[in-house]
């Protein structure tokens, strides 16, 4: 079983941090054993997202145990996230003890002010990818694709919705095209599939 853990903090795309927590939690309830658990890591005690949309973490930054696989959602949020040393350091030292870091949308903007996706090809919203490119000038952005194979432990994606697109591709490449198709249909995902 592989533990995913999801950062939550205040102002975050709602579709950005549900999207793949869902993606996993399905992928997860439907194998047996499970092949993923899913938990929240909190950048405070109750992070609110757009809209309203409040998660109580089950992990604060201080006690979170390590995970195989880190999401990082984005959002208006992200950029404020930028300023906080507390968090970037822990972003780096997460990037040595994960298999993989997924971001999802502006959630890259983090990971590159940590000097993560320094010299990688990366995507991200694309009214980001100038501001990507400022904080992260030696990555390539590319604009245009849903999801990136940055490196062999960090993907990126694009906006919102693309956040599935990774997690799927994740499932399958972890869990196998059976579970892949299973959590597809499950979850009546079909992007891209018309």
């Amino acid at each position: 079983m592989r533990t995913v853990q999801i950062l939550a903090f205040d102002d975050m795309e709602v579709l950005d941090y549900a999207g793949p927590y869902e993606v996993f939690n399905v992928a997860g309830e439907l194998t047996s054993p499970s092949a993923f658990t899913v938990a929240s890591v909190g950048v405070s005690d109750r992070p609110v997202g757009r809209g309203g949309f409040t998660v109580v973490p089950d992990h604060s930054l201080d006690d979170a145990p390590p995970a195989d696989i880190l999401i990082i959602p984005g959002g208006k949020g992200s950029r404020a996230l930028l300023a906080d040393d507390r968090l970037l350091d822990w972003l780096r030292d997460r990037a040595t003890r994960t298999e993989l870091l997924l971001t999802v949308c502006t959630g890259a903007l983090p990971p590159a002010a940590a000097g993560l996706l320094d010299g990688l090809e990366v995507t991200t919203h694309h009214t980001a990818f100038d501001t990507l490119a400022e904080i992260a000038p030696s990555a390539t952005v590319l604009r245009g694709p849903r999801f990136v194979r940055s490196s062999d432990t960090i993907r990126t994606s694009a906006g919102v919705s693309a956040g599935v697109d990774l997690a799927l591709d994740v499932v399958r490449e972890l869990a196998g095209s059976e579970t892949h198709a299973a959590v597809v249909e499950e979850m009546e995902w079909m992007w891209g599939t018309e």
